[in-house]
């Protein structure tokens, strides 16, 4: 799986060219903050009142699937759940992670914009998140290319981690 990275701001939001995008939200915290955010923002608020409605609520293991296009370049925005933030750890983070790579093969979705789980608001350090990730799905065949929503800063330590991880892979 090829790894490359969107900066989380209104003005880089067009940049990849994929079909899907995928984002977190946490059940206890409101406003909804993060790539969430933005993205709410220019759906028009439409996932803020899906939340007021009682339609989702963020709890671990929801997923929501809405349309993006014509408000985002991404025809479809998967929202998953992560329950409250208190509760959050690794093995919550690798749960996200294995529902969110089960929901794009599901949808044959091979090129996506993901948002790691908990990385927006630093719930999980981002070496930490990348190692994890790769461990689960370095070596899949049905993810092509995912644009990690991240900063500039985490981005420097993903993509170091990542190389190290991927030299320690060919070691072995």
């Amino acid at each position: 799986m090829e790894l490359r990275f969107l900066t989380p701001e209104p003005a880089h939001l067009d940049e990849a060219n994929v079909e899907l995008c995928a984002c977190s939200i946490w059940s206890d915290e409101r406003p909804i903050r993060g790539f969430a955010e933005l993205l709410d923002w220019r759906l028009g608020g439409r996932l803020s009142a899906m939340l007021k409605a009682g339609f989702a609520d963020g709890h671990a293991g929801e997923m929501l699937l809405v349309p993006g296009k014509p408000h985002v370049p991404f025809e479809k925005v998967l929202i998953m759940g992560l329950g409250a933030r208190s509760s959050f750890d690794e093995i919550a983070f690798r749960d996200a992670l294995a529902r969110t790579a089960r929901a794009l093969e599901g949808l044959r979705v091979r090129r996506a914009v993901v948002e790691l789980p908990g990385r927006t608001s630093g719930a999980i350090d981002p070496e930490k998140a990348i190692s994890l990730t790769l461990e689960s799905l370095g070596t899949s065949r049905d993810h092509d290319v995912w644009w990690l929503v991240d900063s500039p800063a985490a981005r420097k330590q993903i993509e170091q981690r990542a190389a190290d991880e991927r030299r320690r892979g060919r070691a072995r």
